[in-house]
């Protein structure tokens, strides 16, 4: 995942949700994945995500988690969304904030590791378990991976006794929570794969991108922003267990 450098050519799809608007892509992922700002002339600024359909995750999936979730924390507004037989979108608001890996977040990875790490357990603390109807246990993400044709070794077929059952994220990596111009945490984004699991799956996937996003030596401040001590084995589980599925 990276902000790109160049020109991206722009969808057909993307033009037509753009409805004249000047178009920046702002973002691009592993799987084809490309988020676009869309700037009418006078209008409200908006984003256009879409992608190639694939077996883990999906935007018809994202926009319902996105609206169940807005009703506790905050996230963008979905205003449209849709596919075709190969390609799918989504459509939403602009919320006041940077990415935890805008380069001037990036300059100032104390501020942004904190931001993250506190995000997080923010979220952690307002969605409510009992109201989630989607899971993103063990069982289940290997499941998924199964059906995509990944093995996932035995040894991670066996987890760690669940610390706290959470409202995951699903994708805490950095980049996905958006910072204000005060340095805090002011909403969340990328949630496909929201759903319930132990909090140590989210706070593994959040601390170990920290040296993705912003070099060694973060992994702990981050664990710290959330309000726990490291918990090794946990964390070295949660890890395989994402780089295996």
């Amino acid at each position: 995942m990276s902000i790109p450098s160049g020109t991206v050519p722009v969808p057909q799809c993307v033009r037509a949700l753009a409805r004249g608007a000047t178009l920046e892509c702002v973002w691009l992922n592993e799987l084809g994945g490309l988020t676009f700002r869309a700037t009418p002339a006078d209008d409200d600024v908006f984003y256009i995500k879409c992608g190639p359909r694939n077996g883990e995750t999906n935007l018809r999936d994202e926009a319902e988690r996105m609206t169940w979730a807005g009703r506790w924390i905050r996230v963008p507004q979905v205003l449209d969304q849709g596919e075709d037989d190969t390609h799918e979108w989504l459509v939403t608001s602009v919320i006041d904030g940077e990415s935890a890996v805008a380069p001037r977040w990036v300059a100032e990875p104390a501020i942004a590791v904190r931001a993250v790490g506190e995000g997080l357990r923010m979220l952690h603390d307002r969605l409510p378990v009992d109201d989630c109807p989607w899971g993103w246990g063990v069982p289940s993400r290997i499941a998924n991976a199964a059906a995509r044709g990944i093995r996932v070794p035995a040894r991670l077929h066996d987890a760690p006794p669940v610390d706290r059952l959470v409202v995951c994220h699903g994708d805490a990596c950095c980049p996905n929570t958006l910072i204000g111009d005060d340095g805090r945490w002011v909403a969340h984004v990328d949630l496909a794969l929201l759903g319930v699991a132990d909090r140590w799956a989210d706070i593994a996937v959040a601390s170990m991108s920290t040296e993705w996003n912003y070099g060694h030596g973060w992994e702990d401040a981050l664990i710290e922003a959330y309000g726990l001590e490291p918990d090794r084995q946990r964390l070295a589980y949660y890890r395989d267990l994402w780089n295996a599925t």
